[in-house]
């Protein structure tokens, strides 16, 4: 332990292991460790005995639930866009050759009390009930202006200039109500809020045609994948692409404190007795405690079923978005819901999860909306969570460290900061231009 690496990296959550790969895929000399026994920190993945244990109390699950080792049941779980940065970044790592990845079956968006498949193009605007007819038509010329749009081609941008023109001027342009509005840009552009409408409307559009494209890319009903036996891969595929690189794991360590010098720059991480010294630190804010402040705190429910979620078509793996406005809400509501067909669960069972950003300090109350639309549920588990930024000055003290995981149920927020963290360590910016057909995913069997 007592060697000198460029980044030591504390806890191995998802966002760290990312880091972790991508630094050591930069030939810098990476030292990984966890306190814990085992990986993924707060996005780990549990059996069903580790699950009870965790929200029970006893590792003796009823027996009818089935085999504690068939559940693979990720503590946050997030869908991936399959055209998405994340899948770049995990391309441009080379991790992909220790994952198999399968498409999502839905992308449902709550409207009026009822839940809905959210249109991604002009042909799917046209057969929306979420729109009357005349709405439709005015959707289909909006969503083709989308499709047709290209940043270096100025045919394609009919006088608009989207890095000057707010959203809200592009959609009333095009005459879209606030209906139509609010599902395109909370389920489709998958904005947390509406302070979107007030910025120029490129971001908005180019997320607009990520997702059509991650849509058409596996011709299925959503633009979204997942690993087969859900996230807890993700952290032991970059384990194994660390080793590749020269970087070394460490599970089981206990304590791991950061050393600093007379100036509060850190240089090493001491545990049991022994310091590894360092350039620069990465860690979760549970590492750091004194360097980050509480922002917030996601509720969430965790369901296991012997269902899919109703008014999907019955799919086996599908997010549900619910657009703050339709529930009075100052946060969106996310469902995420995989099951068997993701080897995440026995035949026969699914796994759910209700997440929202929490406005109360009652879970119960505040999930009922999402909740009640899940039908039966065989249990339910209900917990909350605190959500972290760092304070700390980066420069100074060499820190780096990661916001905890926000209440939504795809990668997009994730990362965000993975990507930006990643320029502060390195001082560069990381080139995702990667061949997106290296990352393929399983057609339904």
């Amino acid at each position: 332990m007592d060697e000198e690496y460029d980044v030591i990296v504390l806890g191995t959550g998802l966002k760290e292991c990312i880091l972790s790969g991508l630094l050591s895929v930069d030939g810098l000399k990476v030292l990984h460790m966890d306190r814990n026994d085992y990986y993924g920190g707060e996005s780990t993945s549990l059996n069903l005995n580790q699950l009870w244990k965790r929200f029970r109390g006893s590792d003796q699950p009823p027996e009818q639930l089935g085999s504690s080792k068939d559940y693979n049941v990720d503590m946050i779980p997030k869908f991936m866009m399959a055209n998405g940065t994340l899948v770049r970044v995990l391309i441009h790592t080379d991790v992909t050759k220790y994952l198999n990845f399968k498409a999502v079956d839905g992308s449902f968006v709550y409207n009026k009390g009822k839940v809905h498949k959210v249109p991604a193009n002009d042909v799917e605007a046209l057969k929306s009930p979420l729109m009357g007819l005349f709405e439709k038509r005015r959707a289909r010329k909006f969503f083709i202006y989308v499709q047709d749009y290209e940043e270096n081609d100025p045919k394609s941008h009919e006088g608009l200039d989207l890095n000057k023109v707010t959203a809200k001027d592009l959609i009333s342009k095009y005459g879209l109500d606030d209906n139509t509005i609010d599902f395109i840009g909370h389920a489709l552009a998958l904005h947390l809020d509406d302070a979107y409408l007030n910025a120029p409307a490129m971001d908005f559009v180019k997320r607009m045609k990520l997702y059509a494209e991650s849509l058409a890319r596996f011709q299925g009903g959503s633009p979204y994948i997942y690993p087969l036996y859900g996230l807890g891969e993700l952290p032991q595929a970059f384990a194994r692409l660390s080793a590749v690189y020269g970087g070394t794991y460490m599970l089981s360590k206990p304590e791991c404190k950061v050393e600093f010098d007379e100036n509060g720059k850190a240089f090493g991480v001491t545990s049991e007795g022994e310091t590894a010294k360092c350039k620069k630190v990465v860690c979760d804010p549970s590492y750091l405690p004194t360097k980050v402040k509480k922002v917030g705190k996601v509720a969430r429910a965790i369901c296991i079923m012997s269902h899919p979620i109703p008014n999907t078509h019955d799919s086996h793996s599908v997010q549900v978005i619910l657009p703050q406005k339709q529930l009075g809400r100052k946060s969106d509501m996310y469902l995420f819901c995989c099951s068997y067909t993701h080897n995440v669960a026995p035949k026969g069972k699914y796994i759910a999860f209700v997440t929202t950003e929490a406005e109360t300090d009652n879970p119960q109350v505040e999930l009922k909306p999402g909740i009640d639309l899940l039908g039966p549920v065989d249990e339910i588990f209900f917990d909350t969570y605190d959500r972290y930024e760092p304070t700390n000055q980066q420069d100074t003290d060499q820190c780096f460290i990661s916001k905890s995981y926000d209440a939504t149920t795809h990668f997009e927020t994730t990362v965000k900061d993975v990507i930006a963290m990643y320029s502060n360590i390195t001082g560069k910016t990381l080139d995702l231009t990667v061949d997106l057909s290296a990352a393929s995913a399983a057609a339904e069997e």
